[in-house]
């Protein structure tokens, strides 16, 4: 016997957010998807970059993004995958060197043979990890020094602990770490060629592919609509509050940042919200700037320079090919930090000078336009054990689940991790 449709709503309308809606749709359920913002994507989204539709934070696509290959199969959107063989660098003490296969690191002057070996057994030895319970108990940085030295630590990985995590440096799961090694290390034409993938016309290709068969399938998308309170009734969801407004509904799904959730679902029992407030996150300060020539020949360029405050830059179009090329710079820190509130010119400035410091022949007048984007909770906390910290996605008010990026753990953030979660939260409306 058929279930019954139910009516739902599903706030947030990054790739989560839409791919869950659109797995409700095709479980015939009727389905309304609230987006505080102007448009689609969340962290995702795009903007009109002097003409060009990028992001306002970079992705990219690794060969073991299956969740995200089974939905561009069923979107017909396969053929819209590309693959590039790209470059890694490594800026360390203001020299550019080049990195990321084996015959770099041999050729890379600043370790010692003996650290040289540990570091590619560790890389092999991390690529054969299937399961990760034993990982998630342990720090990261004990793990790293264990396996790969001290000096090889402090050169490669330390400052890019220092400043992401800043004061949490020393709490990182080892778990967390050791996926992110993987995810990247398997993405491999093969052992000298690393082999990364993108969207013709970028995760926007993917957002309007989700909403064209959302709104097909007779659901509907609000735009500049935030929930003001999910309502309950003994434990179980009635609806939502949209501009003073009650509208009905049988389950809700959240997909915003965990830490916005007490203040819509109040009526949460006080133990799951106690977890959600004691989940941190760190914040982003994303400058992206269109160059009239290539600074580098790399996609992914880690930096170890103590005159640079940043952990490294994405050149995206060493991995998406443009007439002009794209950089992302990230400076990641807590919300709190007081440098997140400086202005973008600030940070702007501060970038200008990196980049000459990378490349002498840099110019201001290279830069062809430029653009500041922040997002309070870019990357949640992973501290050991994290996975049994978080709230369970099905929350003890029947009919409303949530998640965000924090339940990806042990994955680091992608496209295809959240399509995989996005549609977790759909099977746990669909039984």
């Amino acid at each position: 016997m058929a279930k019954k449709a139910k009516k739902i709503a599903v706030i947030g309308s990054g790739p989560m957010g839409l791919a869950c809606a659109y797995e409700l749709l095709k479980n015939h359920h009727h389905v309304d998807v609230y987006e505080k913002d102007d448009r689609l994507g969340g962290m995702s989204a795009c903007f009109d970059f002097d003409g060009l539709t990028i992001e306002r934070y970079y992705h990219f696509i690794c060969r073991t993004d299956t969740p995200l290959f089974d939905l561009l199969k069923e979107l017909n959107l396969f053929n819209q995958l590309r693959w590039q063989d790209t470059k890694m660098g490594f800026f360390y003490n203001g020299v550019l060197y080049k990195w990321g296969d084996p015959i770099q690191l041999l050729k890379f002057p600043q370790l010692g043979f003996i650290d040289k070996l540990r570091y590619a057994v560790h890389v092999f030895y991390t690529k054969s990890i299937h399961n990760w319970n034993r990982l998630d108990q342990q720090n990261a940085i004990p793990w790293l020094k264990k396996w790969i030295g001290h000096k090889a630590y402090q050169m490669l990985w330390d400052y890019l602990f220092e400043l992401k995590f800043y004061e949490h440096k020393a709490q990182i799961s080892a778990a967390w770490i050791g996926t992110r090694i993987k995810r990247v290390a398997l993405s491999r034409r093969n052992l000298f060629t690393e082999y990364l993938g993108y969207l013709e016309g970028g995760s926007d290709t993917l957002l309007r592919a989700l909403e064209k068969h959302i709104l097909a399938m007779q659901g509907d998308i609000y735009f500049n609509t935030s929930i003001e309170r999910i309502l309950t009734v003994h434990d179980q969801v009635q609806g939502v509050v949209v501009n003073g407004e009650k509208r009905f509904y049988d389950a809700v799904v959240s997909t915003m940042p965990l830490p916005y959730v007490p203040s819509v679902a109040p009526d949460l029992p006080q133990e799951i919200i106690d977890k959600i407030k004691a989940i941190k996150n760190c914040g982003v300060v994303c400058a992206i700037l269109k160059l009239s020539s290539p600074l580098t020949e790399n996609f992914w360029l880690n930096v170890n320079d103590p005159d640079m405050a940043i952990p490294g830059l994405i050149e995206y179009t060493n991995l998406y090919p443009m007439q002009d090329s794209i950089v992302y710079v990230p400076f990641y820190m807590p919300h709190n930090h007081p440098k997140y509130t400086l202005d973008d010119t600030s940070f702007l400035n501060e970038v200008f000078g990196y980049l000459h410091r990378i490349n002498p022949e840099f110019s201001e007048k290279w830069v062809l336009a430029a653009q500041v984007s922040r997002y309070e909770f870019a990357q949640p906390i992973c501290t050991p054990d994290f996975f049994e910290q978080l709230p369970p996605m099905q929350t003890p008010i029947q009919g409303f689940v949530m998640a965000d990026t924090s339940y990806y753990y042990p994955e680091d953030r992608s496209i295809s991790e959240s399509v995989k979660i996005g549609k977790r939260l759909a099977d746990l409306i669909n039984c």
